[in-house]
């Protein structure tokens, strides 16, 4: 189930849904700012990695910005955050930019990082079925393992579930 309690999109077979304890997947993309981020970057920290369709869309735009306004309460508690989409990296500048985003944002355009956390696959979107980015969050431990993973999740109010679900306070 997604977190709105409607049945979630299920994942393609290249790419299985993570479950709380396990080990996440290592990645290292490029980002917006021309560097590259890794899962092993955060290693004895708290990340959550989000995945979104496209920058620059109003669905997108919502979540990152929520996750912006987020942003002191998440690292306050001990969490990162960063953004992964099948987005090119100067795509991924100009959102950043556009929206004064002070995460990383991540380029996946081959989606191996997507399929390897189950968030590429069929997707009804306005009732049409497709292959593509289904919009989640897993949240990963200092350890590496999943400790929270939401996947067919909504834009809106997104970010105030996750932080009441990590027992984030502003």
């Amino acid at each position: 189930m997604s977190e709105s309690g409607t049945p979630a999109p299920t994942a393609t077979s290249s790419g299985r849904r993570l479950e709380v304890g396990d080990v996440a997947p290592a990645f290292t993309l490029p980002t917006a700012d021309g560097s590259e981020v890794s899962l092993a970057d955060y290693r004895g920290r708290s990340v959550v990695v989000y995945f979104y369709p496209s920058a620059m869309t109003p669905g997108c735009t919502t979540q990152a910005t929520d996750f912006n306004d987020s942003l002191d309460p998440l690292r306050g508690a001990g969490f990162d955050v960063v953004g992964v989409s099948p987005d090119v990296p100067t795509r991924l500048a100009d959102f950043a930019a556009r929206e004064s985003l002070a995460f990383p944002l991540a380029s996946d355009p081959e989606h191996e990082v997507l399929e390897a956390y189950g968030a590429w696959g069929e997707k009804s979107t306005y009732g049409r079925l497709s292959v593509g980015v289904i919009r989640s969050t897993v949240v990963v431990g200092p350890d590496g393992r999943v400790v929270h993973a939401a996947y067919g999740v909504k834009a809106a109010n997104h970010v105030q579930r996750l932080r009441r679900t990590l027992g984030v306070e502003d």
